[in-house]
């Protein structure tokens, strides 16, 4: 028998086979108050209490891996493990509670710079309502965050398992500033005035879309996500889970002016599989979807239709109706 290594799976292969071994194993009746709603797929895990729906996320950055510390400050590297994870919760309708941040630290790394890192997480918890507890802190020869946050989601909550055919699919935001950014930072490339400080902070101090995941609840969309690693990788993954298909329109994509002007002949492709915008992708009805994108403003778009046809396959469509070239197809951590 041959031997499977992560790397012939990938990252998301890998989350599947443990979401199934996870599920085989019941908890025994009766250890338990709160009924589990959502485990291993989404956003966040999902559990309903007396008060309502509890969710709890986590997630990680390693230097190398998510940042490379002349790329990114100190203070803005704590903003963003805070944001991404505030995301993470607003993309299931709810509202940010707790944090625990666990730390991995070089014994060198000066002290001024891990309190840089705290700086930029309270500052997100003024912005964003939420607290940090507690947590750990290890030795470790490269940099790493862990953030694990708990929140509350008072009606039902957002999920990527409800798109239905038929659904119209929207984003909440303009794509592709994040991943323009780290490409200008990569190629050193000098970023200057507003244009350069417009795609630089999108991608080093992203903004979780908290303010509009309750439009997207109270409206009654069917299903939503956050958009991490890729408009086109993430949709993949919604359709998986509804058991859909999706096509999209990529001429009706948006796009801010600072990432046309800086990537005339690019911009699309980093809207469409760039990744960390941390915008929402939301389905519904296209009389409910419509409604949503006029509340929210000009900044959100209808990008797309769910169909019924090859679940989990995303097709992209030009503006003649032709099939788009994608150059790579979002964010995987072991491929």
């Amino acid at each position: 028998m041959r031997t499977v290594k992560v790397r012939d799976i990938g990252e998301f292969g890998l989350i599947r086979s443990l979401q199934e071994l996870v599920c085989q194993w019941k908890q025994p009746s009766g250890e338990t108050t709160f009924t589990l709603l959502l485990g291993i797929g989404d956003d966040a895990a999902a559990w309903r209490t007396v008060d309502g729906t509890e969710l709890a996320t986590t997630d990680t950055m390693v230097d190398g891996v998510h940042f490379r510390h002349d790329l990114i400050s100190w203070e803005d590297l704590g903003w963003k493990a805070l944001a991404v994870n505030l995301s993470d919760i607003a993309a299931m309708g709810g509202s940010p509670l707790y944090a625990l941040v666990t730390l991995g630290l070089n014994p060198e790394t000066e002290v001024e710079d891990v309190h840089a890192i705290y700086m930029g997480m309270l500052s997100a918890c003024r912005e964003y309502h939420c607290q940090i507890v507690g947590g750990d802190m290890v030795q470790s020869p490269v940099t790493f965050i862990t953030v694990a946050m708990t929140g509350v989601a008072k009606g039902h909550i957002l999920t990527r398992q409800e798109a239905k055919p038929g659904d119209i699919i929207a984003v909440t935001g303009p794509l592709g500033c994040a991943a323009g950014g780290l490409q200008a930072l990569l190629q050193g490339t000098v970023l200057e005035g507003e244009q350069g400080r417009h795609l630089s902070r999108t991608h080093n101090r992203p903004v979780p879309r908290l303010d509009a995941c309750q439009t997207l609840v109270q409206s009654g969309v069917n299903a939503a996500m956050d958009i991490s690693d890729g408009l086109t990788d993430d949709l993949s993954k919604m359709c998986v889970s509804s058991g859909v298909g999706a096509i999209i329109d990529a001429h009706q994509v948006p796009v801010d002016s600072f990432l046309k002007d800086t990537f005339p002949q690019g911009y699309l492709q980093l809207a469409l599989n760039g990744g960390e915008d941390y915008e929402l992708l939301f389905t519904g009805k296209e009389d409910v979807v419509s409604e949503v994108v006029t509340q929210l403003g000009p900044s959100a778009a209808v990008i797309g239709r769910i169909v019924a046809d090859h679940p989990g396959i995303v097709q992209v469509l030009d503006e003649r109706g032709a099939e788009f070239h994608l150059d790579r197809h979002g964010w995987d951590h072991f491929r």
